[in-house]
């Protein structure tokens, strides 16, 4: 995918002097969308021989405390934001970091199932984080290889490309022309978005921190431009990409 090159058109609010010409902030092209994807907070910790529920063969954990605050604070940082659309997705760490803003907006969340975290497979129900906190070698070779099927049963990047795009598809339909909408997401999936909208290579962008905020613009030609990546200033508390 050839990464988006903005026009000067998109850039310019209006024309200068002649001979003088001023530099201003980014303003949304013409029926652009902005997709603006939030990393879920914090969730519980991976406890050993206590493994999460599964939600469609996914890990469900609640939010931690940490996370609790973050998601407090995503909600203050994007109440003062025009947002035309919230979006979750089935696992309830991302509806409830999407609580306080939908409270704050008056907003009722939409269940996206495209959006929902990377498969992983038989390291599902915490499993995962608990093998990469042990320098499990099979992890090793997932951020070597850049493949989460490296995992038994683990998602192929075909499948995660696939929906991932269909996903952000579905958002900027939603919301419409000249709108953002907001996408509380998972770190996987966040990544795999950065990079069909750059065309880097599938884990340059993997490590979005909780309750981070990334900015995608689609364009009305449909072609995607990368705003921002893992925005945090926000946040009281930084936790990790794991899991």
């Amino acid at each position: 995918m050839t990464p988006r090159v903005p026009r000067s058109a998109d850039l310019a609010e209006t024309k200068g002097p002649v001979g003088r010409a001023a530099q201003r902030p980014f303003r949304l092209p013409p029926g652009a969308t902005e997709v603006i994807l939030v990393r879920h907070g914090a969730s519980a910790d991976a406890v050993e021989g206590a493994p999460f529920p599964l939600v469609d063969g996914r890990s469900d954990p609640p939010l931690s405390p940490e996370g609790e605050r973050q998601a407090a604070a995503v909600g203050e940082r994007l109440a003062r934001e025009e947002i035309a659309a919230l979006f979750v997705t089935p696992l309830r760490r991302t509806s409830l970091t999407a609580a306080p803003l939908a409270e704050a907006r008056g907003l009722e969340p939409q269940v996206l199932d495209d959006l929902v975290e990377v498969g992983l497979g038989d390291f599902e129900g915490g499993e995962y984080r608990l093998r990469a906190a042990r320098g499990d070698p099979v992890i090793a070779r997932v951020f070597e290889e850049e493949r989460w099927d490296v995992i038994p049963n683990g998602e192929s990047p075909e499948s995660l490309e696939r929906r991932v795009r269909a996903g952000i598809e579905a958002v900027v339909e939603a919301a419409g022309p000249d709108a953002a909408a907001v996408a509380i997401s998972h770190g996987g999936v966040i990544g795999e978005a950065c990079r069909q909208a750059t065309g880097s290579r599938r884990f340059a962008f993997v490590h979005a921190d909780n309750g981070s905020l990334t900015r995608i613009v689609v364009g009305a030609d449909g072609r995607w431009l990368l705003r921002s990546f893992n925005d945090t200033s926000h946040l009281p508390v930084l936790t990790g990409p794991a899991g």
